[in-house]
């Protein structure tokens, strides 16, 4: 695994974007207070990761103007402006569904609002990922949103859809679908504006 791990930080800088390691959560949330500092406004996409790591208890006691939950809002047009909040704010948090070993992050979203606030608007992007979610190459990053990250989602989302039952991607075309957006993440125009923190555990689908 350490090799593993030394291998894909190697690839992301290659790919532009800043690697670091954080054995533990100590380790973890240090990184994550010294990448924030004095940010006005951090914003989060949905993110179990963030929430079994500590980070989201962390921003939430630790900062003001912290909009780490989408359903901060309490009607519709108040969640929509919570979203929204994360295309001008200083940080947005959110973990990916796959990392490769050639550095590149492969994500599968319903709305939207998560993939596209990684490709553009905050200042930056930080990314807290388990080593679970580490694969060998893209279609092995296919493989794990399709067997293991959409159908725990929708199960925790209460979503009807077949994989919630099944446990394996149907490619179902109902309501409830929540695979959509399909975004590959590579190459990066501006320099370390996202930030992959790897986490020695494993979190979150």
């Amino acid at each position: 695994m350490e090799a593993r791990i030394e291998k894909t930080m190697k690839a992301l800088e290659r790919n532009r974007m800043k690697p670091y390691y954080a054995e533990t959560r100590e380790q973890l949330h240090d990184i994550v207070r010294e990448l924030i500092k004095d940010d006005k406004l951090i914003t989060a996409g949905g993110s179990m990761s963030l929430k079994e790591s500590g980070v989201t208890d962390l921003l939430l006691s630790e900062y003001k103007d912290v909009y780490a939950h989408r359903f901060d809002g309490s009607s519709p047009d108040e969640i929509e402006d919570v979203l929204h909040k994360a295309f001008v704010s200083d940080t947005f948090f959110a973990s990916t569904n796959a990392l490769t070993e050639d550095g590149a992050l492969y994500n599968v979203d319903g709305k939207g609002n998560r993939v596209s606030a990684m490709i553009y608007g905050p200042k930056q992007v930080v990314l807290v990922v388990g080593v679970n979610k580490i694969v060998k190459d893209m279609d092995e990053a296919v493989r794990r949103v399709e067997l293991i990250a959409a159908p725990k989602n929708t199960v925790r989302l209460n979503c009807a859809t077949p994989c919630a039952k099944t446990g394996e991607c149907a490619h179902c075309s109902g309501d409830g679908r929540i695979c959509c957006s399909f975004v590959r993440l590579e190459q990066q125009r501006v320099k370390d504006r996202i930030k992959v923190i790897i986490v020695n555990e494993e979190l979150g689908f």
